[in-house]
């Protein structure tokens, strides 16, 4: 990941409601959820919750897929990792031991999906 797109990811959820939809969304995991669901969840009005979600899939956080007429969404975990390997690339000036509770929470999570 290049600074550019992680300046990109951070600033997607820097954002209240965009932060809670991405923490819903890993919740639920892979199954994801439709956008009517996740609106009314989080109490969020339809058409905000649309730019909310355009904003977290064009940062490479969450995708999309259709299923009849409902789109659901689900967290993109690859972009998850990338984003969080990319945090803690330089970490810890030699000493791993800092950032091995990081990396166990990030495997303990996402090795599933």
């Amino acid at each position: 990941m290049l600074l550019p797109e992680a300046v990109e990811a951070l600033s997607a959820l820097a954002h209240e409601h965009r932060l809670a939809v991405f923490r819903l969304l890993i919740r639920v995991g892979a199954g994801g959820l439709p956008a009517g669901e996740i609106a009314r969840e989080l109490d969020v009005l339809p058409n905000t919750l649309s730019s909310h979600l355009t904003i977290l899939g064009h940062a490479g956080l969450i995708q999309s897929r259709r299923n009849g007429r409902s789109v659901i969404y689900f967290a993109d975990y690859n972009g998850m990792r990338t984003l969080l390997g990319f945090l803690v690339a330089d970490c810890c000036d030699g000493h791993p031991e800092i950032c091995a509770p990081l990396a166990e929470v990030a495997q303990s999570c996402c090795t599933s999906e």
